[in-house]
């Protein structure tokens, strides 16, 4: 099946915008920087999951489906943005949601997640989460409803494909401005599913640049072998015979912090210089931490004078609202109080 075979529910604002970041840029060196703007996709506040959301609901909609099964951490970009669509085509949604806390405070994603009014279960774990998805489906597959469950980030070879396709739309920007980026960073995690896809997409067209896996979680290792099984797996669902190895993929685990969804001072100074720099509102858990590696790269030097990086901002702004205690003593220290 070829990418234009693939059924398409239309939800995002596309293309999205490919913008300068002269002052981002000015703070860091002598380099050029562009950021892809996929935080303005458009469905609830926007992020990467829209594009593989327009391909993983019209898959949903080709086979009938009329309850949508998703699930992921309790301040999880996918599921709030899963459960807009949902309400948008007009189906029933249900979300598994793991947190450490039993009762966790309806901020952040989660807020947004109520407002879209899905079923929502919460448990503790990530191996709960899977569980209690499958047995969910079941239930209602028994009830004569027809569940379409989608895994963790809705990274399946059909929602990676949303990205193969984000490749070409990012390269036909970079052809009509005759730019010539050197490099791509983006943050990685072991669902994987942007990455492959660009990872794919870029592969298709001749490695016009590398891709920076910026891991958010886990080690290089492990996400290097999902990125490079999930690209190689959408690859065989649209039919195309090439072929991803692991030296295509690199990812680096250099800025993961204490741990997911955790920041430390390098993410903290990330999102502090975007927003100083350009306005840019990047998130604790994944954009922070992208860019907190895209400086990190500048500082030692591997980004060369003159060379044009790109910044995939793939939004998750809502999560910075949900640790904005845990990330209020980075900022207290420079707080000002008139007299």
């Amino acid at each position: 099946m070829r990418l234009l075979d693939l059924p398409r529910y239309p939800l995002a604002q596309l293309p999205t915008p490919l913008e300068e970041a002269p002052r981002l840029s000015a703070a860091l060196g002598s380099f050029r920087i562009l950021v892809k703007r996929d935080d303005l996709t458009g469905v609830a506040l926007g992020g990467n999951k829209t594009r593989k959301l327009e391909y993983l609901l019209g898959d949903a909609l080709a086979h009938g489906a009329t309850v949508i099964l998703t699930e992921g951490p309790v301040q999880s970009n996918h599921c709030r943005q899963t459960a807009a669509v949902a309400a948008r085509a007009g189906l029933r949604c249900v979300l598994v949601l793991s947190s450490a806390e039993e009762r966790p405070s309806p901020q952040g994603n989660l807020l947004l997640d109520h407002l879209f009014g899905p079923e929502i279960h919460l448990v503790r774990t990530r191996e709960e989460r899977a569980r209690l998805l499958e047995q969910l489906a079941q239930e209602r597959a028994e009830r004569g409803e027809r569940p379409y469950v989608i895994p963790t980030g809705g990274s399946t070879p059909v929602g990676a494909a949303a990205y193969v396709r984000a490749a070409l739309e990012l390269v036909q920007q970079l052809v009509e401005r005759q730019v010539h980026p050197t490099r791509l960073f983006l943050a990685s995690s072991t669902s994987g599913g942007t990455h492959a896809g660009l990872a794919l997409g870029t592969k298709l067209l001749g490695d016009p640049f590398r891709i920076v896996g910026v891991a958010v979680e886990h080690d290089a290792a492990t996400i290097r072998e999902r990125v490079v099984a999930l690209a190689n797996e959408t690859a065989a669902t649209l039919g195309l015979a090439v072929r991803l190895a692991p030296a295509d993929v690199l990812v680096d685990d250099r800025w993961i912090g204490p741990d997911y969804g955790v920041p430390d001072a390098s993410t903290i100074e990330a999102m502090t210089l975007a927003a100083r720099t350009e306005g840019l509102v990047l998130d604790p858990v994944y954009t922070g931490k992208a860019l907190a590696g895209l400086i990190g790269h500048a500082r030692a030097g591997e980004i060369e004078p003159g060379e044009t990086v790109i910044f995939l901002h793939t939004g998750g702004a809502p999560a910075l609202f949900a640790q904005a205690g845990e990330l209020a003593h980075f900022f207290a220290a420079g707080d000002t109080v008139a007299s």
